[in-house]
């Protein structure tokens, strides 16, 4: 019997198996992207893993493997900021419950004082969405001065917006606290612990064709800036492949706390287990990860990450205490912390061009699908 059982197990998962890779195929056919690389886990154990078409097809054709390094977009927020912010919380360097102008000084006035940390780390500190700051400032070192400046859209602590001026923000905060830059910050705490020699913060120019490749230019952050960004001329136009897509991340040298992390699959695997027990951390931390700092909002936020039971892009497979996020450039990563699984999507969907349609349908299927693995 033992053996029948192992035998319809085995049997079922590759047909499953193949009906990811099939789903990715056709979304890769229909032109959704050009390439996905995913990967399923439990534990230390990574149960399945597949890769689909092309990491880059123009100006060349280099199909895409396990090792393709992605750039992870806004999963910098979590895997950077949120785990570096866990690591000082467990130094009792700060409180969530801190107002964040007892850092930066900028914050100080009657309009912004009492924004808490946690506040600006599960997207509720009233901030705008969005800013060109590569069109708005001179020198990087102006934006924080700008987003302090810039005013509130909504009172703090009653809405989400998610916004990527929240995460520039903690990361300058963690620079402040720490004393370091971010990138040698996150050398020295996350990636050498771990041995991780494919993640980082600006990669080397010889790491080039084993890079996916991102969009032609800015097209879509150009539209998007519109008159905002009038009278700027420093826009790319060729393909963007190497360096960071997001062109404010690219304006802050390509190291900031919302964008600008490149890794693979394998290593944001190890990257993904340290927010599950028995990883770099060692104090409870790992509740943060679940627990909702916003509980009267209409939008579930924990420590840098989305719920499921709020997360549109989980879809309704993965239970409501999961908790994950997405970036721009087509990636995913979400964590069952209670049975320590982990699920990987990694896709170029912006190269060579951004093609508007629902990335989210094509997340929550895999989602479907990484379910019925187990």
């Amino acid at each position: 019997m033992a053996s029948r059982y192992s035998l319809l197990k085995s049997i079922t998962f590759m047909v499953i198996v193949k009906e990811i890779d099939q789903f990715l195929n056709s979304s890769i056919k229909a032109g959704d992207f050009p390439g996905a690389v995913y990967l399923i886990a439990q534990g230390k154990e990574i149960f399945a893993s597949g890769v689909c078409g092309d990491a880059v097809i123009t100006p060349e054709k280099i199909p895409a493997t396990l090792d393709t390094i992605f750039d992870l977009a806004s999963l910098t927020k979590p895997l950077v900021t949120g785990m570096l912010l866990a690591q000082l919380l467990e130094e009792n360097l700060f409180s969530l419950k801190q107002p964040i102008s007892d850092f930066l000084l900028e914050f100080n006035t009657l309009e912004k004082r009492n924004i808490t940390i946690a506040q600006v780390a599960s997207h509720s500190a009233g901030f705008i969405n969005w800013l060109p700051f590569y069109a708005l400032a001179k020198d990087p070192s102006q934006i924080l001065s700008l987003i302090a400046q810039e005013p509130l859209v909504y009172n703090p602590g009653t809405k989400v917006i998610y916004s990527d001026l929240s995460y520039i923000t903690l990361g300058v905060l963690l620079e402040k606290i720490s004393g370091k830059p971010l990138d040698r910050l996150l050398r020295q705490r996350v990636l050498d612990p771990l041995n991780l020699k494919n993640t980082c913060f600006n990669p080397p120019k010889e790491w080039k064709s084993k890079i996916a490749a991102s969009e032609t230019g800015n097209q879509y952050e150009k539209k998007l800036a519109g008159d905002r960004a009038k009278n700027y001329s420093n826009w790319r136009e060729d393909i963007i492949w190497g360096e960071v897509h997001d062109a404010n991340a690219h304006f802050l040298s390509a190291v900031a706390g919302h964008a600008g992390l490149f890794s693979n699959a394998r290593e944001l695997f190890f990257m993904a287990q340290q927010f599950l027990p028995g990883s770099l951390l060692v104090k409870n931390s790992f509740e943060l990860f679940e627990k909702n700092l916003i509980p009267e909002c209409e939008e579930g936020r924990s420590l840098c990450w989305l719920l499921a039971g709020f997360g549109v892009n989980a879809g309704n497979t993965l239970p409501d205490h999961c908790f994950g996020h997405v970036g721009f450039t087509g990636t995913s990563l979400w964590l069952d912390q209670k049975k320590s699984r982990v699920y990987i999507l990694l896709t170029n969907r912006t190269h060579p061009t951004y093609r508007d349609f629902n990335m989210n349908d094509r997340r929550r299927q895999f989602h479907k699908l990484a379910q019925e693995i187990f």
